[in-house]
């Protein structure tokens, strides 16, 4: 059987990085796209950018996709790529929407004009759910997104479905929920939480401030979702599936885990500074992903609890050095 080719754009991100991994164990030649930068973005596939070839695209640009499509000539692309830090959506909408929301066309687009055999998986969000009109939340569950980010991923997603029907293009959108690691970048609060955890234990720091404590989210682990993401490409049929653990938990619950990780009282170290509060807050995400679990047979492997402590194991690893004497 001859070696499938896959294209990542994002791979530099927490999922890229995952996916190609996961994809190289599959035996695929993985080709990452990454934007032009002065600065090296590559610290997440460090240890295996021997074993990918990386190109240059911009999602901003249909010709750069078009043409990265027809050298590549990729049987699989997952579009992973978007600015997906929530609150710079408030300060950058419009570069959101076209990074999150037209980028995916503009790669649809390189597909039908150039293959349009090509399979494609978009990465879809909860938050495009934002206010919830149903708990927990399936496929079926109409979106109310909150957020430009949301709002962005919504067209990402309805484009996607309209390219299947229109041109009857085997295009998929996972619904991932909440997915973390110990690769997630510090903006994000979980990040933000078991960094500042092991600074406070090695004695860096000696307090946290964080927003709204009482958000809920659904949270797994990273490697576990580009499982699904594969896996979704490997069916008949191309169809939307929300992948989640199907557990809630608070931010409170998130520090209070990552504090008794390394024995200490988050009470002694948390502050709630209002500036960290959304505009317009998403307030209960959990996911329904009996969907993927019966027609993937996809199910999380990593539990909260274990997620929680691997971030914060992790971090006083790369922070040990830096610790006073």
């Amino acid at each position: 059987m001859p070696q499938k080719t896959a294209l990542i754009t994002g791979i530099t991100g927490q999922d890229g990085s995952f996916l190609a991994e996961f994809l190289l164990e599959q035996g695929y030649r993985v080709v990452g796209m990454t934007r032009r930068s002065s600065t090296d973005v590559h610290e997440r596939i460090q240890h295996i950018v021997d074993d990918v070839t990386i190109v240059s695209g911009d999602l901003l640009d249909q010709s750069s996709m078009t043409s990265i499509v027809a050298e590549i000539k990729p049987d699989e692309i997952y579009n992973l790529a978007a600015q997906s830090f929530v609150p710079a959506s408030w300060t950058q909408p419009v570069l959101t929407g076209e990074f999150t929301g037209l980028g995916v066309t503009r790669m649809l687009e390189a597909i039908r004009t150039v293959d349009p055999t090509i399979r494609f998986y978009q990465a879809s969000s909860s938050e495009m759910f934002g206010k919830v009109q149903a708990v927990p939340q399936s496929e079926t569950t109409p979106f109310y997104p909150r957020s430009p980010y949301g709002v962005a991923k919504v067209y990402g997603h309805w484009i996607t479905v309209n390219y299947r029907e229109s041109y009857d293009i085997f295009a998929v959108s996972g619904i991932a929920f909440n997915h973390e690691s110990q690769r997630r970048g510090k903006e994000f609060v979980t990040r933000k939480i078991s960094d500042g955890v092991a600074r406070i234990k090695l004695g860096i720091q000696n307090e946290l401030r964080l927003g709204n404590l009482d958000a809920q989210r659904d949270w797994g682990f990273a490697g576990d979702y580009v499982r699904a993401m594969w896996m979704m490409l490997q069916q008949p049929r191309a169809d939307d599936y929300v992948l989640a653990t199907g557990r809630t938990h608070s931010v409170r619950d998130f520090v209070r885990l990552a504090f008794e990780a390394v024995g200490l009282r988050w009470e002694d170290h948390v502050i709630v500074d209002p500036r960290f509060y959304r505009p317009a807050e998403v307030d209960l995400l959990v996911g329904d992903a009996s969907k993927a679990n019966r027609a993937l047979g996809w199910r999380p492997e990593v539990s909260f609890e274990q997620l929680v402590e691997q971030m914060v194991v992790a971090d006083l690893g790369r922070l040990r050095p830096f610790a006073p004497a």
